[in-house]
């Protein structure tokens, strides 16, 4: 259906004031901070984990050594979505409008509801991917943020054991968990948490808790050793398009963790009709967010 003078009867008459509702500022591309940017040609792509060796066993004097195997153990797909949206203007709308060019304001429109459904889609594995929700699985089976994500050797866990409110107390665990992690046959790794992924709520407690220069809410007179240490790089970043008030993320820097493919970027396109005279004007644009290893992650839901 066509946006016709009927919607726009007060553009049609003199002695209008001002037009509003969507010059709007809009956020920046918050979802950057959380994946990495890959291109695809593909309807889909795939990312297989493989498995190493185990730890290497003493050899006995004059006895053979022994032999181990590698092997994959899960895939993790990303199926890319089309995103799109459209509107159509009469012929007489635009002919009437008294004030400015109507295509003009609306493509604006056009495009702050792409970006907008850009960011919900990038919120939505860790919005959906927490205990108790669980929607947003990985390519092993389980909830992305998840204590028992299975491996050959048994089990690890990107989550808190008792989930807990952000605090110097709690973070401080989870950087000792990351440090601790370990790979697909049970081997140590060399993890570090890389930034915090935060929702707005959470901001004035992450500044205190990052940059203060000692410990926060304490009469002691202690360092803050997240400071000191630079645990966290590079700081915070607030996503306003995290759901949970008291969820937060770090994003590790372990590789081919959280993914973005890029598969058709945003193109736009206008057409009018013959026999009406409408013009059409359309966006549209193919992409996936998700995650291949969820050691590139780690979270908790909040107390």
């Amino acid at each position: 259906m066509a946006i016709s003078r009927a919607q726009l009867v007060k553009e049609l008459e003199p002695g209008l004031n001002a037009l509003f509702g969507l010059e709007y500022k809009r956020y920046d591309n918050e979802s950057a901070e959380i994946y990495a940017t890959e291109s695809s040609d593909r309807a889909f792509e795939e990312e297989v984990m493989l498995s190493g060796f185990a730890n290497a066993d003493v050899k006995a004097e004059g006895q053979g050594v022994s032999f181990d195997e590698a092997q994959e153990t899960f895939t993790a797909r990303y199926t890319h979505e089309t995103v799109a949206l459209a509107f159509a203007i009469t012929e007489e709308a635009m002919e009437d409008n008294l004030y400015d060019r109507i295509s003009s304001r609306y493509t604006k429109a056009l495009a702050r509801s792409m970006a907008n459904a850009k960011q919900v889609k990038g919120a939505a594995p860790l919005n959906n991917g927490l205990p108790g929700v669980a929607t947003f699985k990985t390519g092993d089976g389980v909830s992305l943020i998840n204590a028992s994500h299975p491996t050959i050797a048994g089990t690890f866990s990107n989550t808190l054991s008792t989930a807990a409110d952000l605090n110097e107390t709690s973070l401080e665990q989870a950087m000792i968990d990351i440090a601790a992690f370990t790979d697909e046959r049970g081997l140590r790794i060399a993890a570090q948490g890389k930034k915090m992924i935060i929702p707005s709520a959470l901001q004035f407690t992450a500044e205190r808790v990052l940059k203060s220069p000692g410990r926060v809410g304490t009469a002691d007179n202690d360092i803050n050793a997240l400071k000191n240490l630079g645990m966290v790089p590079q700081g915070y970043r607030v996503n306003h398009f995290v759901t949970d008030t008291d969820a937060w993320y770090i994003i590790t820097d372990i590789p081919n963790g959280m993914k973005y493919f890029d598969r058709a970027p945003l193109k736009t396109a206008m057409e009018g009709d013959f026999d009406t005279g409408n013009v059409r004007y359309k966006a549209r644009e193919r992409y996936s967010f998700g995650c291949s290893d969820p050691r590139g992650i780690y979270a908790s839901p909040g107390a």
